[in-house]
């Protein structure tokens, strides 16, 4: 005989339902509002794959993680087996991190990082929900400056980094999760591209 479902479950059923199908709705909307933006960020890091540039990826928290997880894309592999492309994550040296910010200030910590190794021809690719976190906004300033173009993923509207960043790829949500998971879906679909417009021959495969 089957046991009779606790009332609390059913509650459980139905917000894990909400959850899912919310996370689906703001993806849906982010491939119809957002998609040719997405496709350039693809063009722009590929053509600079073509002319021997890299990619820097930079956030904090989450985010930080999604930086980690985006460049384990290009350095490792996605679809095909295919040479390796350069990207770094900003994130991942915690003795930089703190060395950095511990003598320069915590502001300081992605910006410095970006004079270290950016150069011309690079992408510099920030990753915020909220887009206005000072180290962010420090760390874009000093890409632009040294003439590597900017990529944002952002949230709620885009924060103060829509306007700093050349190109700014916003996920139509205010809610934090939702805003995550849609970052690594439009991550994915970028590194898709990538590989196929830099590896058609492998992808045809």
């Amino acid at each position: 005989m089957a046991m009779s479902k606790h009332p609390r479950e059913a509650d459980h059923v139905a917000q894990i339902r909400a959850v899912l199908e919310e996370s689906a709705r703001v993806k849906l909307d982010l491939a119809r509002e957002a998609a040719p933006e997405i496709a350039r960020a693809a063009e722009w890091i590929a053509a600079a794959y073509r002319a021997g540039g890299k990619t820097l990826l930079f956030g904090n928290g989450g985010s930080a993680a999604d930086a980690q997880h985006i460049a384990c894309e290009f350095t490792g592999r996605l679809n095909r087996d295919r040479p390796a492309l350069p990207a770094i994550a900003l994130t991942a040296n915690t003795s930089e991190l703190t060395a950095i910010g511990n003598d320069y200030g915590f502001e300081q910590v992605f910006s410095r990082l970006i004079e270290a190794h950016g150069e011309e021809g690079d992408v510099a690719i920030a990753i915020s929900t909220s887009g206005n976190s000072p180290n962010l906004l420090t760390a874009v300033d000093e890409a632009r400056a040294r003439r590597l173009r900017t990529i944002a993923l952002l949230g709620r509207g885009g924060g103060k980094l829509a306007d700093r960043v050349d190109l700014a790829l916003v996920v139509p949500s205010d809610d934090t999760q939702r805003i995550q998971e849609s970052h690594i879906a439009l991550a994915h679909a970028i590194a898709e591209v990538v590989e196929l417009l830099l590896f058609p021959e492998l992808c045809s495969a």
